[in-house]
């Protein structure tokens, strides 16, 4: 037979020896080992013989990379040709029908792994907004952040409980440890008895009543619902109990929620204190604003970056490092926003500081602070110079529209001086502002762009109090000469704070002065005014993928009044596909308490291990504190800001007596896991 002379050259065989033994190498298949752990079992086979499956995860049906059975142990062992994926890797296991147990690998096939209850709960609540089909799909980016949520409940490669859970903030200053061994224990009596089964999954029907088909499916539905039959749930997680110590008492909803309130910073002037609201870039870090520093009232220098999953950022690989300071922030009150180039733009309010007796409208801090907006890239890297971007007075919130307009909300002071408007960054230019400007004390608070961009809704609020002037609701377009027109201007409520626009461009906007929040129709008609659900002094707002609607309460803010009843509550949105059976818009979707997050009896203590309210303060049991902000990521997770402490007379104004000076910075971030349907476009 006559080769090609390409056969017979050295070069090949030159080339074919350096090749084969890398084909080889990279042809070798990787081993995962396993164990399947069956808490509570009847009998001690009960995981023998047990059907083991390994997934990858795609926008469609999961591809099947490997199966294998246990032995009379448990253990496993599955050979795959790859360990790395751009969407994630699972395990199952087929204990007997409507009995499936899961873990979440993530990205990274690891060398070890365990299957048991507890990463069953981890990976039916993290997914539960790609579980709907019955299998996990959807895409890359948010199933692993979903799956990094996950590791914050379970460990995936031992099965325990996560470090996160076990320790501060979380461990038993809330009810999430404690909750999560509960599901455990619930799943676990699931697994070995039918009755039990059977009653989990008619409490777990879905809000058209449909049947879950098997125990992962019943956990993701009660994950987006988690107040649904809470009693029943309760009573079967109390019949087997191996995760100890499990909850003592009935909670109001079923949500596991990860609590973070550490920085990555160093020293004492660096962890969270009263932080604002939450941004996300293309790669799922967030960006968080921060209003003072911890103990005090005077004015972050600070924004903070963090990973997908609540942990600070490294700054390793270009990533953004955990604290930014460049770019002339000071004082970020509740503007911050990335846009779609994955620049973060920061809204400069400067709580605290003095003001120049020579230049009023600035503040002693050189150029900077209550009247300039900073911009960094989303590695860190400033932007906008040491003394920032001047125009806008105090700046609240800052929206990019979709042609890349930055929207400005210039509230002024709450003592009827300032400039009050709108201002507007021309395709993100600060060199090329257009504003529109209104009556002093208007306190101009939120911005929403309306889709299709050079238009936005913005709340007029009449002041931090709502005391300053008469709260409207504004629309604001762009003319073809590049000016801002007022299109729209109508009274109503008390103390307006967030506007929000649904995929209709319906305005939705918080009251918190009369403890409703309103809608309006792009053409001006007001479609409704509603309450209940757990309104109490609502102001944070977000629109999730179904069009429904989220409110952070911030409770009341007048002296003598504090809040330790915090919670979250949810209201039908404009779209009539995703309203429950005899539910209509407006109609809350959660209970009269809201959902609430308990503690489990321990106090809340800051992250250098003191008490919430400083060495001289008093204890608080009040996880979930006053909230400006609900934010919902790509992976359905709800970022729940806590931006002030409960007691507002002591926090708003100190205590001469203690000697403790005003404190009003909240602690850090609540993230309830898998709870929301993300937005489509979700930063």
């Amino acid at each position: 037979m006559n080769y090609p002379r390409l056969f017979s050259s050295s070069r090949f065989w030159l080339t074919l020896a350096l090749f084969l033994p890398a084909y080889f190498a990279a042809a070798q298949p990787f081993t995962l080992s396993g164990a399947l752990e069956i808490q509570g079992a009847a009998s001690p086979r009960a995981a023998d013989k047990v059907e083991i499956c390994l997934y990858e995860a795609s926008l469609m049906t999961p591809i099947l990379l490997g199966k294998t059975e246990t032995d009379g142990s448990g253990n496993f062992t599955i050979e795959v040709g790859k360990d790395f994926s751009d969407s994630i890797f699972f395990l199952t296991a087929n204990l007997r029908p409507r009995v499936t147990y899961m873990t979440i690998l993530g990205s990274e096939l690891p060398a070890q792994a365990t299957i048991n209850e507890l990463t069953t709960v981890a990976a039916s609540y993290s997914m539960a907004q790609f579980l709907r089909p019955g299998q996990i799909s959807g895409e890359g980016l948010r199933l692993q952040i979903a799956a990094m949520m996950s590791a914050n409940i379970a460990n995936p490669q031992t099965g325990d409980i996560s470090d996160v859970l076990l320790q501060s903030p979380n461990a038993d200053q809330t009810n999430s440890l404690r909750l999560t061994r509960s599901l455990g224990n619930l799943a676990s009596q699931c697994s070995i008895n039918a009755y039990s089964l059977s009653s989990f999954l008619q409490a777990t029907r879905n809000l058209d009543r449909q049947l879950p088909g098997d125990l992962i499916q019943g956990l993701a539905n009660l994950a987006r619902n988690p107040a649904q039959d809470a009693n029943r749930i309760y009573r079967l997680s109390q019949i087997r109990q191996p995760y100890t110590p499990a909850l003592a008492e009935e909670p109001i909803n079923w949500s596991i929620a990860i609590k973070i309130n550490d920085t990555g910073g160093v020293g004492e002037r660096q962890p969270f204190g009263g932080p604002a609201n939450v941004s996300w870039d293309s790669q799922g870090y967030a960006f968080v604003a921060n209003n003072v520093i911890q103990g005090g009232g005077d004015s972050s220098r600070f924004i903070v970056a963090l990973q997908p999953d609540g942990k600070p950022s490294t700054g390793l690989n270009g990533t953004p490092p955990s604290i930014i300071d460049q770019g002339g922030i000071l004082g970020v009150g509740w503007g911050i926003k990335v846009d779609a180039m994955d620049q973060v733009w920061i809204g400069n309010f400067g709580w605290g500081q003095r003001v120049d007796e020579n230049y009023p409208s600035r503040t002693e801090f050189t150029g900077s602070g209550n009247g300039s907006v900073s911009t960094v890239f989303a590695d860190g890297t400033p932007i906008s110079p040491n003394n920032a971007y001047f125009g806008p007075f105090r700046v609240q919130g800052i929206e990019n529209d979709d042609l890349g307009n930055i929207w400005i909300a210039s509230f002024g002071r709450n003592q009827l001086d300032g400039i009050n408007g709108v201002f507007v960054f021309k395709n993100g230019d600060p060199n090329d502002q257009a504003s529109f400007l209104e009556p002093d004390g208007s306190g101009p608070f939120g911005v929403a762009p309306v889709p299709g961009g050079g238009a936005a809704w913005v709340t007029l609020s009449g002041g931090l109090a709502g005391t300053a002037a008469t709260p409207s609701l504004a629309r604001y377009e762009l003319n073809d000469a590049g000016e801002i027109e007022r299109t729209f201007l109508q009274n109503v409520g008390n103390t307006l704070k967030v506007v929000v626009a649904d995929q209709m461009g319906n305005a939705w906007f918080s009251s918190q002065g009369n403890d409703t929040i309103y809608a309006y129709s792009p053409e001006g008609d007001q479609l409704g005014a509603f309450t209940g659900g757990g309104l109490k002094g609502p102001w944070g707002m977000a629109v999730d993928g179904e069009g429904n609607i989220w409110v952070g309460n911030f409770g009341p803010i007048q002296a003598g009044n504090d809040f330790n009843d915090t919670r979250i509550s949810k209201f039908c949105g404009a779209n009539p596909a995703a309203w429950p059976r005899g539910k209509t818009i407006g109609d809350p979707l959660t209970p009269e308490t809201g959902y609430t997050l308990p503690s489990a009896g321990d106090p809340v203590l800051l992250p250098n291990g003191q008490i919430l309210e400083g060495p001289n303060g008093e204890e608080i049991f009040t996880p979930l504190q006053r909230c400006t902000s609900v934010q919902i990521d790509r992976a359905g997770n709800l970022w729940y800001i806590n931006n002030w402490k409960p007691n507002f007379n002591e926090d708003a104004f100190g205590e001469p007596s203690s000697g403790n000076q005003a404190n009003p910075g909240g602690d850090g971030i609540v993230i309830w896991v898998g709870i929301a349907p993300p937005p489509v476009t979700s930063r």
